[in-house]
């Protein structure tokens, strides 16, 4: 659990429900975790605001691949 109570298998759960790899899936949500928290206090948003935002974009990401659009640079 991060310092704010956010329950990183909860996140891993929900990026795998959005197409994450499961084998990636408790990384990437310990990484996202603390992007969230870091967005929060850059932009002033609540910790659950700034994970849900970076949730949209990487699901926006993996669908996007999913329908053969290339999203690397």
């Amino acid at each position: 659990m991060s310092p704010d109570g956010t329950d990183i298998a909860s996140i891993a759960t929900a990026l795998v429900a959005l197409g994450c790899p499961g084998d990636a899936a408790a990384a990437m949500a310990a990484q996202l975790d603390k992007r969230a928290r870091q967005l929060a206090v850059e932009r002033g948003l609540a910790h659950g605001d700034a994970l849900a935002h970076l949730l949209r974009l990487m699901a926006g990401g993996w669908a996007a691949q999913a329908r053969g659009i290339r999203v690397d640079s």
